[in-house]
């Protein structure tokens, strides 16, 4: 996969040359390369923002130098084999713009290109986003209902989550399928030694050797967890699938499982 950023700010994104990114990087699994919008300006004071028509607070984003460093991206990104290649996607980090979650982590994962637009002060010039989708495939993306500076972090969080689904980069890919949302529910709690750690025990289960039991406790844990911290996360669970043990453990947090979904009956609290 190629991931190329634009930022007015490059040095925001050199965390992504540690840790498990900066070695997919180093091993070839993932061309990452960030451009200084800067660059991309004509005028001496390399002036990349200017005041709003119809007034109001901040400035926002000229479109010209988005245009030369969206165009010297696509051309640089495809090679003569390319031909009619299949649109570059150009995610916009907004938060007007649909919500990122893993899912979209594992559908971006299948891309060849990825192009991050970090957008600073009250945005880019909205015309950009309608000429880009010309050469693009434009996804305007927010990481959730709140408003960061620029983009950078977003774009920080969003190829971290991205990149570590690429095959190779996690060392045991088994580790992807048991995390939290991975299967629309969060994961279960996790132990390590010692057993037993200032009067807290590790549950017994664990410990009992019975592989079959360890993984049915883990998967009513995650019922459990998800009840109580994002029960949003169980009304779109698909619940068809669900065994007999598993809807018993959804009954006693006050879930039924109605046409293949959960439904909080009405008398039942918040799970504990």
């Amino acid at each position: 996969m190629r991931i190329d950023v634009v930022s007015i700010f490059p040095e925001y994104l050199a965390p992504l040359e540690l840790s498990l990114i900066g070695k997919a990087r180093q091993d070839g699994l993932l061309e990452l390369n960030v451009h200084d919008l800067r660059t991309f300006t004509t005028d001496k004071h390399r002036t990349v923002d200017d005041t709003p028509y119809g007034g109001g607070a901040g400035m926002v984003m000229k479109p010209e130098p988005w245009a030369q460093a969206l165009e010297s991206i696509a051309k640089s990104g495809m090679t003569p084999e390319d031909g009619a290649a299949k649109k570059p996607v150009l995610i916009v980090p907004s938060p007007a713009g649909e919500r990122f979650n893993q899912a979209l982590a594992y559908e971006l994962a299948d891309e060849e290109q990825l192009v991050f637009a970090c957008g600073r002060y009250e945005g880019i010039d909205e015309r950009v986003i309608e000429w880009a989708a010309g050469h693009f495939t434009v996804r305007p993306m927010s990481l959730g209902d709140y408003v960061l500076n620029g983009g950078e972090v977003a774009v920080l969080a969003m190829v971290e989550a991205i990149g570590r689904l690429l095959p190779g980069v996690v060392g045991n890919p088994e580790s992807l399928v048991e995390e939290s949302h991975s299967d629309g529910l969060l994961e279960y709690p996790v132990y390590t030694k010692p057993s037993s750690w200032r009067d807290r025990e590790v549950p017994a289960i664990l410990l009992s050797g019975n592989h079959g039991k360890i993984a049915q406790w883990r998967r009513h844990e995650q019922f459990r967890r998800t009840a109580a911290r994002r029960p949003d996360l169980l009304a779109e669970f698909d619940a068809g699938g669900l065994t007999r043990a598993d809807k018993a453990a959804f009954g006693e947090l006050g879930y039924d499982v109605v046409d293949g979904r959960l439904r909080l009956r009405p008398e039942a609290g918040s799970a504990d």
